[in-house]
């Protein structure tokens, strides 16, 4: 490859989720009483090594994580992978930044932190979203999608009976008046 071609490799770019896996992990090791090297060696033993300077990367958000990694910690952790990705507060009040940046038509990619927690936990879609409808039928296609089919089965009927209910209606096309 020429000079000319050869370009640098960009900086890791951390937007806010990878701001909150390093605090979260610091927190969440420190919490447990784990040293980096502590940490180290229950990765190790899990089967995915990461170094004791890594960890210390990580934490200094000098080093991203992968996917597999996250899945490591959070094992290690005890700790579900939401636990290190969203900022540890569901407050209604608070806003959750989930991406650096804007749509199109200028609405801002973040959600109160109640609402992105009941989202990272599978409990609704991310109405939030300027994408989102918020109708039934919304609901069941995002249910169908992002869960797996026996809870996904429990979840839409849960979800239509939610709906026939705010509707008015019983399932058995009863009213409730």
């Amino acid at each position: 490859m020429t000079d000319e071609k050869r370009r640098p490799r960009p900086a890791a770019q951390y937007g806010p989720t990878g701001d909150a896996v390093a605090r979260n992990l610091k927190d969440l090791r420190e919490a447990r009483g784990l040293t980096i090297y502590g940490l180290s060696g229950a990765l190790n033993k899990a089967g995915r090594p990461i170094t004791p300077s890594a960890i210390a990367k990580i934490e200094k958000k000098q080093r991203q994580v992968s996917v597999d990694d996250l899945m490591a910690l959070a094992i290690v952790l005890n700790v579900n992978p939401s636990a290190l990705l969203f900022p540890r507060d569901d407050s209604p009040g608070t806003i959750v930044e989930l991406l650096p940046g804007r749509y199109e038509d200028g609405g801002e990619i973040r959600a109160t932190a109640w609402h992105v927690w009941q989202w990272a936990d599978g409990e609704t879609q991310l109405f939030d979203h300027p994408d989102a409808e918020k109708s039934i039928d919304a609901r069941i296609k995002y249910i169908q999608q992002a869960r797996p089919p026996r809870r996904g089965r429990v979840e839409m009927a849960r979800a239509l009976q939610e709906f026939h209910g705010a509707e008015g209606e019983r399932l058995d096309g009863t009213s409730v008046d």
